[in-house]
């Protein structure tokens, strides 16, 4: 509830203090006298959008600022870093002529936004002036769960669980997807290795190869030559050394000292032998096989190529291959994981079905009683032709069940409020066909049946007496009073009828004042309330019969209330 409010500088206000009370207040006074000035202020403190215009000519700001009471609004406060003054909430809003503003929360600095959220867990204004909550269709369920008394607490953590799972198996046939790429690359990977039929030793078999290749006719010239000059030619190495031996025997016959070097006579022999064998043999197996060293010259960039990619040698090579194999072979056929899930999916839905189904089934049932209980309000508010519909969507429970877009934590379906002023006129949403006063009466009818908003919030009527009187408008009265048992009312009215039903009652006029026009509010006192009361009934000028009627509508009301 408000406790204070303050107004600086908006419109016709230069300073408005009011100390307000909970319970039924009236606001009365000639129309123009100002009230709206009242509700547009309040509404700033809703986060409505502020002008420069609303500031009082001749002023550089404007401001607003209310004192609210709230057990429930600090610890949202506390989620924002913002302080806290035990159940007090303290919002100010001011605008500046420049065009530019400023929010505070408790003395805190905060955003626009922020008053968006706080102020309507606060107030609530209903009428001409942005009725929120009823021209909201995403507030027309809770209403509707609210009046049926439903226990809508065990959906949510059922529907979240539905949703836990249906991500788990999205991420997992994510995870699948990108595992099934990742197996199919190092596949890939093993398998190019694999057809390439490495040896650990390739490599330099083949630059020898190809080195022989190149070279083939030198290598034939070389080997030919040095063989002949070991075997074949007059002066070969082989018979000559046969000549030196012979010599060295007639030296060492002589001289022992030459002896010794006859020993080496047959090693030495022999090794040339050998080497005069193999020159014979290399040579004649040396042979250049057409196109052979484009083919080791393609196997060699195969053997590059495989090294760019999977290591610096072909030890490296083969052993990244290995590892690609025994990678694959472990990571087998996924779905095993998701499987489990799916069946835990379905235990969750039939769970969360079941528990939708039912609070579907009492939803249903309840929108046809509080229809007819509307209805029956409206008619006792002059609003016997109109026409109240709750309205879901899917319409059909079994479509609700099966259309499985439309689950929500709230449950299997959404609902609104259609309404038909008049017979012949199709339903259609609050939004689209009533006036402010329709509204509010509505909200009134509403109200009646069913508790609509937290208890202690405070509810703001402008123009609730629209296109009413006499016996209708006592009629309002009576339920604005009902209603003010749970909650703080503001109501603006220009019915005597409604007025006469106030616990707290303000007048609003324009006076003077050093030759400019201002609004004034202030409280009446019993006996100014018996006056402002035969001023509605009777016009500017007050009789005797007029006091003495007021008199009597308050002594009335006073008793009813007892």
């Amino acid at each position: 509830m408000i406790k204070f409010l303050k107004i600086n500088n908006i419109a016709l206000i230069p300073s408005l203090e009011l100390e307000l009370e909970s319970g039924l207040t009236l606001l009365t006074g000639e129309t123009g006298a100002g009230k709206s000035i009242l509700i547009d202020a309040l509404g700033l403190l809703l986060g409505l959008r502020a002008s420069a215009e609303d500031v009082r000519s001749g002023e550089d700001r404007a401001s607003v600022e209310a004192v609210f009471e709230s057990p429930e609004v600090p610890a949202l406060l506390e989620r924002h870093g913002l302080p806290g003054e035990g159940d007090e909430i303290v919002l100010r809003r001011e605008i500046q002529a420049a065009g530019k503003g400023k929010v505070t929360v408790n003395g805190a600095l905060a955003p626009v936004g922020l008053l968006r959220e706080v102020g309507p867990r606060l107030l609530t204004i209903h009428g001409q002036h942005e009725p929120q909550g009823l021209l909201n269709p995403e507030t027309h369920l809770g209403l509707l769960d609210r009046y049926a008394e439903l226990r809508t607490e065990t959906i949510g953590p059922l529907f979240a669980r539905l949703r836990q799972i249906d991500g788990e198996i999205e991420r997992l046939r994510r995870d699948h997807r990108e595992g099934e790429r990742r197996r199919e690359m190092i596949e890939f990977q093993a398998s190019e290795i694999e057809r390439a039929g490495l040896s650990a030793d390739e490599e330099e078999s083949l630059r020898q190869e190809k080195l022989v290749q190149a070279n083939a006719g030198k290598l034939a010239t070389l080997s030919a030559e040095a063989y002949s000059l070991l075997y074949d030619d007059e002066a070969a190495v082989v018979s000559r050394l046969g000549q030196v031996y012979k010599r060295v025997e007639e030296l060492a016959a002589i001289d022992s000292r030459a002896a010794a070097y006859l020993e080496a006579r047959g090693p030495l022999k022999a090794q040339i032998e050998d080497l005069a064998l193999f020159l014979r043999d290399y040579h004649e197996g040396l042979s250049v096989t057409p196109g052979r060293l484009d083919e080791i010259e393609s196997r060699l960039a195969l053997i590059e190529r495989l090294k760019r990619k999977y290591g610096a040698s072909l030890e490296e090579v083969l052993a990244f291959g290995e590892r690609c194999r025994r990678d694959v072979e472990e990571m087998g056929a996924p779905g095993k994981r998701e499987a489990l899930l799916v069946q835990e999916r379905e235990r969750a839905s039939e769970a969360y079905l079941a528990a939708a189904r039912t609070l579907s089934e009492a939803r249903r049932s309840a929108a046809r009683g509080l229809e007819k209980k509307v209805q029956a309000e409206l008619a006792l508010l002059a609003m016997e032709k109109t026409r109240f519909r709750v309205q879901f969507e899917p319409e059909e429970m079994e479509r609700a069940c099966a259309e499985t877009s439309s689950w929500s934590e709230r449950g299997l379906e959404g609902a609104s409020f259609l309404l038909s002023p008049n017979p012949g006129e199709e339903l259609r949403p609050l939004a689209r066909i009533a006036s402010g006063g329709e509204l509010s009466r509505i909200l009134l009818a509403l109200n009646s049946v069913a508790s609509l908003e937290s208890e202690g919030k405070t509810l703001v009527f402008d123009e609730v007496d629209a296109g009413i009187g006499g016996r209708v408008a006592e009629v309002v009265g009576r339920k604005l009073r009902a209603i003010a048992a749970r909650h703080q009312v503001l109501c603006v009215t220009h019915l005597p009828q409604v007025a006469a039903f106030a616990a707290h009652h303000f007048v609003v006029r324009k006076v003077a004042e050093r030759g400019r026009t201002v609004t004034e509010v202030r409280p009446l006192d019993p006996r100014e309330r018996v006056e402002e009361l035969a001023r509605m009934l009777g016009g500017e000028r007050v009789t005797e019969a007029a006091r003495r009627h007021a008199e009597e509508m308050m002594r009335q009301n006073s008793r009813s209330a007892v």
